[in-house]
């Protein structure tokens, strides 16, 4: 299906395509490939409004993800009886928080874009399968 990777941010120059190539990496590794996928890019004010909105909290972060089906567990795969069902949601990415992190720890910024979600969505899954409470290893980095 289909990934939609919008930039509305103009913070940071953005080349979207390794980005897009490496998400779609990441969908057929998981096994989500057959689901519509958004991926949005935003800078540190739109992600400080979005985190305060929605979680309370009034400052930017690196990711945020806004699931499909509201009633999943972490890592749980929606279970479509329509095609219109076949949609994961979306995942914002504040991109020029990850940027700042990226300087500051010399880290490549598409590798962290795209490893840092695959970290998280592994341990999503691993946590539904076994009950634990895993947190990625970057987790107080980006």
């Amino acid at each position: 299906m289909s990934l939609v990777l919008r930039n509305l941010q103009r913070v940071i120059p953005l080349r979207r395509g390794p980005l897009r190539q490496n998400v779609e990496v990441l969908r057929r590794i998981l096994g989500i490939q057959n689901f519509d996928l958004g991926v949005i890019c935003v800078d540190n004010r739109r992600m400080q409004l979005i985190n305060h909105s929605y979680r309370g909290k009034n400052h930017p972060t690196d990711v945020l993800s806004f699931p499909f089906k509201e009633n999943l567990k972490a890592g749980e795969l929606p279970q479509p009886a329509f095609r219109d069902e076949y949609n994961l949601g979306d995942i914002f990415l504040g991109v020029e928080y990850i940027h700042q992190q990226c300087l500051d720890q010399n880290e490549d910024f598409y590798d962290v874009l795209t490893m840092y979600h695959k970290e998280k969505l592994i341990l999503e899954e691993l946590n539904r399968l076994t009950g634990s409470n895993l947190k990625p290893l970057t987790k107080n980095q980006f």
